[in-house]
């Protein structure tokens, strides 16, 4: 009964995931060892920290938003919007809005829970390595 829903779930789940690790390697490359070569090293640790964060976030927003595209392609939410709503609350497993799925989709919606899961996980990864790697800041 729920064959579509991992079809469709579980490769997108491994899309965003690996995604989000290249995207995360590259910032993370990018920002971190100009951080430790140079003088004004509490400034440059909050900056990087902060423009992680940003990454982060945009990130997680456009994971989102291939999950809710998905769930319009499907017919499982009536519009984008919607969709948007729902697959945000899902991934960060807040759930508060009044939206559901259709019946032969809602396993779908679970598996973007755990996929949320591992993308929050990754992050928090991401963000402890770089913070051990930036702290203490060497001016």
């Amino acid at each position: 009964m729920w064959t579509s829903d991992w079809e469709f779930g579980l490769p997108l789940a491994v899309a965003t995931i690996v995604f989000h690790v290249a995207a995360f390697m590259l910032t993370t490359r990018a920002l971190v060892p100009e951080v430790a070569a140079r003088n004004n090293g509490h400034y440059r640790f909050i900056a990087t920290v902060g423009l992680l964060a940003v990454v982060a976030a945009l990130l997680h927003g456009l994971e989102g938003l291939a999950w809710a595209q998905l769930y319009v392609w499907l017919g499982a939410l009536p519009d984008f919007r919607t969709a948007v709503l729902y697959s945000l609350g899902a991934m960060t497993s807040y759930g508060h809005a009044d939206i559901y799925l259709e019946r032969q989709w809602m396993l779908l919606g679970t598996i973007e829970a755990v996929n949320g899961l591992i993308l929050f996980g990754l992050t928090t990864a991401f963000f402890f390595a770089a913070i051990q790697k930036l702290w203490p800041p060497r001016s």
